[in-house]
């Protein structure tokens, strides 16, 4: 263990073996990354355990440089351990060059074999042990987007483990299949996207603009990449955070130079289009959703069931976090892995992620933020899992966007607290 200070906190890193197949304990091992944190006032005491899960999938923790955001809410009550779920952050590595190393006969059979262990189910089995390696009790949850996802199998599948928790835009539909929440989610984004050329009429003319350029050119990314259309249209991703709608426009304010697409545009459209810092939010994406049936590149098929999200319509719409093939084929840290990619969207026998009957007995205290406008978890799928888990307290706000637990300062995390310990 390593630990240091940063002004107001103590932090200590941690690490834990685990096995990459729970159902093979005695099996290969793989090594998950943590992060504790504690107020430096009360790095002593006998503090209780809050686990974060962070959205994604397939993105670390956090890295705090101080009580800054909801963490200086939490520090107020709890040492709290920032979890880099499997595959992820300083966890073991589960990308390209790891990856390549599998299966010599059948390579992309193996990895995607190996990736299946990178789901909701195993990153909770590793908290669990986590768990009883910290602590003899059960210690609090915070799930924020995917991280609710998680913290709903956590209730589901080891409940004895947690003491009460909290979720932030992450309660998912327990019954629904990947097409269900696309054809959702395009009408979120739809939305959104009026919204955004109310705001900014002039961006409609400035999008067509740079759309019509892209299709007549073969434009690139400073790392090879085709910039097409489509990927264009993929910078829509940002307008379900809070200043996302704000930093669209900006991307759009100034795109060429001499004629032709200016670097800076360039280089900011790849910082939005890599997924060099998360290759399992591409490729476990669709996955996160899949229960027993294969989710065959749903968001490709369903989009073709939305006239006003192609590449031609006026005006030209954004999508938002959807996961598309060409996406796999464009990025040179996903290239390799698109035999991998395809068997994971026809893997037809993926495990249940929720146990709806547990859930209806459930007795954690929970409190969960839903919000109204949220562009990527669907309100209308949260509120019946709302309703369908036991003791769950929802508050539904509009006051917030998806991306509430870190702008509000803890006041969102503040509410939950009060609504689980019965002061609101």
């Amino acid at each position: 263990m390593t630990t240091f200070r940063h002004p107001g906190t103590v932090l200590t890193d941690r690490f834990f073996a685990v096995p990459l197949d729970h159902q093979r304990p005695d099996g290969e091992q793989i090594e998950v990354f943590a992060r504790e944190v504690v107020a430096a006032d009360k790095a002593d005491a006998g503090l209780p355990w809050l686990l974060f899960l962070q959205g994604g999938p397939g993105f670390g923790a956090q890295r705090p440089e101080g009580r800054e955001s909801w963490l200086n809410r939490a520090l107020d009550d709890y040492r709290v351990l920032l979890l880099d779920q499997r595959g992820t952050g300083r966890s073991s590595p589960a990308n390209r060059r790891t990856l390549a190393a599998l299966g010599s006969g059948a390579p992309a059979r193996a990895q995607a074999d190996y990736l299946a262990h990178f789901r909701a189910d195993s990153i909770v089995l590793d908290a669990e042990l986590i768990r009883r390696e910290l602590t003899g009790e059960p210690w609090s949850v915070l799930g924020q987007s995917f991280g609710g996802f998680c913290t709903v199998t956590y209730l589901s599948f080891a409940p004895h483990g947690i003491r009460e928790a909290f979720i932030t835009g992450g309660l998912p539909g327990l019954d629904v299949t990947a097409d269900d929440v696309y054809r959702h989610t395009y009408r979120a984004v739809a939305a959104k996207n009026a919204a955004h050329y109310q705001r900014y009429p002039g961006d409609a003319e400035r999008a067509r603009q740079i759309a019509d350029h892209l299709a007549a050119r073969d434009v690139r990314r400073p790392d090879g990449a085709p910039l097409t259309v489509e990927a264009f249209q993929s910078a829509g991703a940002m307008l379900g955070s809070s200043r996302g709608s704000h930093a669209l426009h900006y991307l759009l304010e100034n795109p060429f130079a001499d004629g032709e697409i200016a670097d800076a545009f360039r280089y900011a459209m790849m910082g939005e289009l890599s997924f060099a810092a998360g290759p399992l939010y591409a490729l476990l994406h669709e996955a996160c959703y899949a229960q027993g049936t294969a989710t065959r590149w749903s968001a490709q098929r369903i989009r073709a069931e939305f006239a006003e999200f192609d590449p031609g319509a006026e005006p030209l719409y954004f999508t938002g976090e959807m996961i598309y093939p060409w996406m796999i084929d464009a990025d040179p840290v996903l290239r390799p892995l698109r035999e991998a990619a395809d068997i994971l969207a026809e893997r037809d026998d993926w495990p249940p992620l929720y146990d709806p009957a547990r859930l209806a007995v459930n007795d954690v205290p929970v409190a969960a933020a839903v919000y109204y406008h949220d562009m990527y978890v669907d309100r209308e799928f949260s509120m019946r899992t709302a309703q369908a888990i036991r003791g769950l307290q929802a508050w539904v706000t509009s006051e917030y966007e998806h991306d509430g637990l870190r702008v509000s300062d803890g006041a969102v995390l503040d509410r939950l607290i009060g609504m689980v310990r019965g002061n609101i």
